[in-house]
């Protein structure tokens, strides 16, 4: 039984109308050593994504299906697979997204960790016709001062932030500390519950061999967010700030990160006043949130910009990966 095995791995997917690519994703994590159940939640979706799940199903029948009546977004769909799940280490697929082979057997080459992520490979198709490039499994200790400011992204930089990273995570320190993704978000759902874990003393360990291969898609639901999600992601960082005894380099790297994801939602939320009513709504707005103003003139000024800027290279070659972290090439035997 999964309970009974120590690096048993349970895989869990929120699929929210994912039937073109459920099967890619499932058949991956089947394919590892050590799965001992994949838990996919179907997220209230419109199209076939449950029946095509539970027809990925194996003849172990490690394959469960929950369908949701009402979409709840991502977080609660992963908590609800953590709930309806035993194995030790919990593993996050997304949905559109596959695992290589080989991915857990690098992981667990290493010990003392509460969370440990690998290096992922972005890429344009789901059927990669050739393997990543092989890094040596390097591992290093992600402090929680090293988390925030990585996923600080920088202007004119494709994004790579480390909260991107795939990590595995025990059930029993998330047990212990009572923790599970924050519900009322819909977007940095991630990043919340590791900075908590982190808060939370988690040693999280990080490594160069590449196992997570991630699919650049124009409409992955991961790269749509509403305005609103944004300003209950800067939040976090203001509600974590509150907690007594913070280092004061943690502080400041939380209060560097609020403000990345402020200026984001002021020109958001300064474009939607436009939408919505015109120069007039938009001059309204400016006129209340002065403060705001800044970045959303800096935001515009990117934006019209954009087009005589030196571009950053491409988030997926068309053949080919990007790889989140740099690493050292593997000795091929």
């Amino acid at each position: 039984m999964a309970e009974h095995d120590p690096n048993a791995i349970c895989v869990i997917i929120a699929a929210k109308n994912a039937a073109s690519t459920i099967t890619t994703a499932i058949r991956s994590a089947l394919a590892q050593p050590g799965v001992a159940e994949v838990v996919v939640v179907d997220d209230a979706s419109t199209d076939e994504t449950a029946t095509v799940a539970e027809a990925a199903n194996d003849d172990q029948n490690r394959v469960r299906v929950i369908s949701l009546p009402i979409n709840r977004g991502p977080a609660a769909a992963r908590n609800i697979a953590i709930a309806n799940s035993s194995a030790p280490l919990i593993a996050i697929l997304d949905a559109d997204d596959f695992f290589f082979p080989g991915r857990f057997e690098a992981m667990l080459q290493h010990r003392d960790w509460d969370l440990i992520a690998d290096n992922i490979a972005f890429t344009r198709n789901a059927h990669p016709p050739r393997s990543p490039q092989a890094f040596q499994p390097r591992a290093r200790s992600l402090s929680t001062l090293e988390f925030i400011e990585g996923n600080i992204g920088q202007p004119g930089v494709r994004r790579g932030e480390i909260g991107f990273l795939k990590p595995v995570m025990r059930r029993s320190f998330l047990e212990k500390h009572q923790l599970g993704y924050n519900e009322n978000l819909r977007l940095g759902e991630d990043y919340d519950l590791y900075l908590r874990a982190l808060m939370k003393g988690a040693r999280y360990t990080v490594i160069e061999h590449v196992g997570y291969g991630a699919v650049v898609r124009a409409d992955s639901l991961s790269g749509q967010h509403r305005t609103e999600d944004l300003q209950r992601l800067y939040q976090v960082d203001a509600d974590v700030r509150a907690t007594p005894g913070l280092p004061s380099d943690v502080v400041s790297a939380l209060k560097r990160h609020e403000q990345h994801i402020r200026e984001r939602y002021n020109l958001r939320a300064f474009l939607d006043s436009k939408k919505r009513g015109g120069m007039t709504e938009a001059l309204s707005f400016a006129l209340k949130y002065p403060v705001a103003m800044p970045s959303v003139a800096a935001g515009i000024l990117r934006d019209k910009t954009q087009r005589y800027r030196p571009k950053p290279p491409d988030a997926a070659p068309e053949t080919g990966f990007r790889y989140l972290m740099n690493g050292v090439a593997a000795v091929q035997k």
